[in-house]
């Protein structure tokens, strides 16, 4: 019977055998790009941070209420919709100095 453990989102994963665990050992060792790291190597490991940099210049989280047809619209264009939004928001403020007091 497989050995097999479930993870937190639900997923199960096969283990190697012991047999199966052996060859793949086996392969590192004769593999000239790779090793396994000993004890000491493993622990002085750190986590490292993922994901973006912050921005010098962040957006403001808001909530604003648009018409379906402007919305659907921008979303239909596509990955990016909310930067593209921005871009005619700021475009919009360019054309109009007059109105922004």
């Amino acid at each position: 019977m497989q050995n097999t453990i479930k993870t937190r989102s639900g997923k199960h994963l096969i283990l190697p055998s012991d047999q199966e665990d052996l060859e793949i050992r086996k392969g590192l060792l004769e593999d000239p790009d790779t090793f396994e790291l000993d004890t000491e190597q493993f622990q002085q490991l750190r986590p490292v941070k993922a994901g973006r940099p912050p921005s010098d210049n962040p957006k403001e989280r808001i909530t604003i209420r648009l018409s379906p047809d402007v919305v659907k619209a921008f979303r239909a264009s596509g990955s990016g919709w909310q930067t593209r939004m921005d871009a005619a928001l700021k475009e919009w403020l360019d054309q109009h100095p007059d109105r922004m007091g």
